[in-house]
């Protein structure tokens, strides 16, 4: 067969009933992705004879004698084709997984499809922009600008590796091949809960192409915890890399090693495997009940009550619960249910490992490479001078990547074979077994006076951290931060994680806080209306200020600051901005309107340990080199990383080449997650650079015989007085004497401070369908002092549409025995195109009292007031109240026709 991809000739028999994506990949056209292999999600989007194709469900055999064109055949990154310019610009990218296919599907757009982009773009995909961004790129709008010398923080600078992303030339962790790499397939329990009886390989090992077969009885036997964090003392050591007893539908039992994935897929159906099924128990109520079944065993340490399936439980108070109700002129109780929903990222788990030099190396996609390289040292027995972690450019995260989920069985598999090694996740593997966000059910109780201040304020969370308990005590902390927003005399919080026998749940956007936000800020809303006051208004009687404590749990100290008023800028600025629409009429007839509200505090850097370490050095060639352990996956703190170098260091961005995520070549970094990618690393960055700018110019006032305080920089030069010294020369200088102008500095997340943000919706709900449409979107953010402004609002318009996902389309179906039934992009419905409005962001002009520049992340806490503010919406348009996500057209429908009978009665 012959095959014209990008212009040359290929002489090529793809294996039978291989698809034109995979094919493509082996020969090396890494900008073709893959997202789904179902059709899905376009990330894998080429041109056959000019017209955009899926690869994934196109077979490579239908290629034959045509014209193929991938990302890397329109254009270079010295030579862009004008749509890979367009995104480039404005920018239309964050991750950049789905970037190439994006342009693949773009770039062939008539006028009449970029007017009605909802349709033109519903093959394509993205997690990460919220699709405004795509639009503006689709239309040429350009929004990155170019900074001056020491002026790069407060600009829409271009992202360091915005050409490759276009091109299809960035790296993603699969974007390899090594010669004599052998691939790895897990076979996963079909059980809730059993014991494995017995396993025979021998049927499997039998297969063509198939080196190993791995058990419980060939893997280290120690216990760990797959979650992240520096002090894993915070997450229960629960977890073994396999294991002799399952404890949810899809757990791994044996891992099989061959030449080929289809090879390994095989042997895994061959794995004959004899399992003694167990009860299961799947919600968490019925797991605390007495005689439900255990999940694990009375003898493990590491959980609270065992017998009661409870890995960890809160209690807390702050003055005098009865009392506080006692006062109250009303009381509101309401129990609301947030479900298990998945990050999914476009790019699935994955890692790669070789032997080099006698040294184990591990390429994953991962939130934290130092973290997943003690995590391997540990289980493997390895020094830290035997072993390197490092990551590429990773394909969206949100927390799904705080895992150690796929690099301990490529470890596992390179040492004992010697061979490189790659384990894949695929789209279901994805759904079925990496870690969702918690399910919660809070009963929220609050108790007002007539003139609206709170009384009381009592919380009970019931927390289901699936079989195990990676992230179930820190996320159910985390929760307090919807406690603390309010002030009240009388609190009292009791939350309890609990053991079922599903998917363990993990870190997701907002980390805890989604759901108690969800719960806190709809109850809010219902006691507002019980006392017949505007719902803003009540916000604004009781939200925290400077100068109040932030109690949840208890009136300890604590290391979080709180010098802005942030909070109660950002109700004003949304609900200012829903006033001047009050007045939109419906869409048409059998259309309800209604308007929404919600509010949320985030913490700058999780309540644990965080640890981040910065290199600077100026390099003979003039460009500073920035090395720091954080890794970019599309929340942009390479970028900011840069501008904050650059802006100490008196230069431009493109003077910084910044090296990041290897554990060879950068600093120890806990990770980027909980938006300390941003204050913990960029404290780090700015004290490095710091460092190494003093270096300098105390080194050009003693050349120069100027005083210090006279000498600045200036890009590749130093002003000293009425002198200028060019880098050059002191560069020169400085090495014939022995001096380098290099530092490391190190960051920690202590002190602390808090993010605010309100988010305001009006939409309108059709009364016979149930259907929703958004007409407004606002949110109103405190990022206090704005290192990227096109970055800060991708990053909350990106954490709107996520949360739109959660309350509106987004389930993770559990069926009877514990299988989730739909696992798949197409059934598990994440927002495209059509489904995600334009948000309006507005910035609140304050400053951060700790942040590095004084600024703030925001990645993270965006997505926390949305489901509220779209439940709060609904309740208005309707007069029902919805208290269980998602909000489906079906369950509104439903509630709407009882309502409707009970009034016609």
């Amino acid at each position: 067969m012959t095959y014209i991809v990008n212009g040359r000739s290929f002489d090529e028999e793809p294996a039978p009933g291989q698809c034109l994506r995979t094919f493509l990949r082996s020969l090396g056209h890494h900008g073709v992705k893959k997202g789904c292999d179902a059709g899905d999600c376009g990330a894998c989007t080429v041109w056959l004879d000019g017209k955009p194709v899926h690869s994934c469900i196109t077979p490579a055999f239908r290629a034959d004698g045509h014209a193929v064109t991938t990302i890397e055949g329109i254009g270079a990154p010295g030579n862009l084709h004008p749509m890979q310019q367009q995104f480039r610009d404005a920018p239309g990218f964050q991750c950049g997984f789905c970037t190439a296919g994006m342009i693949m599907t773009s770039a062939t757009f008539t006028e009449a499809q970029k007017a009605d982009l909802p349709r033109a773009l519903k093959g394509n995909l993205c997690r990460c922009t919220g699709y405004r961004a795509i639009e503006d790129a689709v239309k040429g709008v350009v929004g990155v600008e170019t900074a001056r010398p020491g002026k790069a923080v407060g600009t829409s600078v271009r992202a360091p590796a915005a050409n490759d992303v276009v091109t299809g030339h960035a790296e993603f962790t699969m974007d390899t091949h090594i010669e004599g790499m052998l691939h790895l397939k897990v076979l996963h329990s079909p059980h809730a809960h059993a014991r494995i009886v017995s396993i025979d390989k021998s049927a499997a090992l039998a297969v063509p192409g198939v080196h190993r077969v791995y058990t419980w009885e060939d893997v280290p036997r120690k216990r760990f915890t797959t979650a992240i964090h520096t002090d894993h003392l915070v997450d229960p050591d629960d977890t073994f890399m396999l294991d002799n007893r399952v404890r949810f539908a899809g757990q791994r039992v044996a891992a099989v090693l061959a030449d080929t994935p289809g090879a390994a897929e095989e042997g895994c159906r061959r794995v004959a495997v004899e399992y003694e099924v167990l009860p299961s128990v799947f919600d968490p109520e019925e797991a605390m009940a007495e005689g439900a079944p255990q999940l694990h065993g009375t003898n493990d340490p590491f959980v609270r009550d065992p017998v009661r399936n409870i890995l960890l439980e809160l209690h807390g108070h702050i003055g005098d619960i009865d009392a506080g109700f006692a006062e109250a002129d009303v009381i509101h109780e309401g129990t609301y249910v947030s479900p298990r929903v998945q990050h999914a990222h476009l790019e699935t788990h994955g890692s790669i490992a070789w032997m080099e030099d006698g040294r184990l190396n591990v390429r994953t996609s991962s939130q934290s490479p130092s973290i997943a390289k003690g995590k391997l040292a540990y289980l493997f027995a390895l020094r830290p001078d035997q072993l390197r972690v490092f990551c590429k450019r990773v394909g969206g995260g949100f927390g799904g990547k705080q895992e150690v989920i796929s690099e301990d069985l490529v470890a596992l598999a390179t040492l004992d074979t010697g061979r490189p090694v790659c384990l894949e996740y695929t789209r279901e593997e994805e759904f079925t077994t990496a870690s969702p966000r918690h399910p919660m059910a809070l009963t929220i109780r609050l108790g007002a006076r007539a003139d609206g201040t709170l009384t009381a304020f009592q919380v009970r969370n019931v927390s289901n951290t699936g079989a195990y308990g990676n992230h179930g005590g820190e996320t159910l902390y985390a929760g307090g931060a919807a406690v603390m927003i309010y002030r009240c005399p009388n609190k009292k919080y009791d939350a309890f994680s609990v053991y079922t026998n599903t998917v363990p749940s993990g870190a997701l956007r907002g980390y805890g806080m989604t759901q108690p936000a969800f719960a806190v800020e709809s109850a809010m809303d219902e006691l507002a209306r019980a006392l017949h006051m505007d719902p803003c208004e009540l916000r604004r009687r009781n939200v925290v200020r400077p100068g109040d404590p932030l109690v949840a749990m208890d009136d300890g100290p604590d290391d979080v600051t709180f010098t802005e008023d942030g909070l109660a800028k950002c109700i004003d600025l949304v609900d200012d901005a829903l006033a001047r629409t009050a007045d939109e009429p419906p869409p048409g007839p059998g259309w309800l309107v209604g308007t929404g509200v919600a509010s949320s505090v985030h913490e700058t850097a999780p309540p644990t340990e965080h640890v981040s370490e910065a290199w600077v050095t100026l390099g003979d060639d003039l460009v500073y080199e920035l090395a720091v352990g954080t890794v970019e996956f599309g929340e942009g703190t390479s970028t900011a990383h840069v501008q904050i170098a650059a802006n100490q260091l008196g230069t431009t961005p493109s003077r910084i080449r910044l090296v990041q995520s290897d554990t060879d070549r950068t600093g120890f970094d806990t990770g980027a997650f909980a938006s300390a990618g941003l204050f913990v690393s960029g404290n780090a960055v700015l004290r490095a650079a710091n460092a190494v700018r003093d270096r300098i110019l105390e080194f050009a006032a003693a050349h120069t015989g100027v005083h210090l305080v006279m000498c600045s920089m200036a890009d590749e030069s130093v002003v000293c007085g009425d002198q200028r010294v060019s880098l050059a020369e002191l560069v020169a200088l400085a090495r014939g004497r022995g001096i380098r102008f290099t530092a490391a500095r190190k960051a920690y997340g202590s002190p602390r401070s808090v993010t605010s943000n309100t988010q305001g919706f009006r939409i309108a709900v059709h009364q016979v369908t149930g259907e929703i449409r958004i007409l407004r979107s606002v949110q109103a953010t405190d990022a206090a002092v704005v290192i990227n402004p096109a970055q800060v609002r991708g990053q909350v318009e990106g954490g709107v549409a996520q949360g739109i996902g959660f309350t509106l389309t987004e389930n993770h179906h559990v069926d009877e025995d514990g299988v989730m039934v739909n696992p798949n992009l197409r059934n598990y419905r994440i927002p495209t195109y059509a489904d995600v409005p334009r948000t309006d962001v507005l910035l609140v002009d304050s400053a951060d009292s700790v942040g590095p520049l004084r600024s703030k992340g925001v990645a993270e806490c965006c997505i926390n007031p949305v489901a509220p503010a779209l439940a709060n919406a609904l309740h208005d348009a309707t007069d029902v109240r919805y208290r269980t996500l998602p909000l489906t057209p079906e369950r509104i429908y439903s509630r709407l026709i009882e309502k409707q009978s009970v009034r016609t009665g």
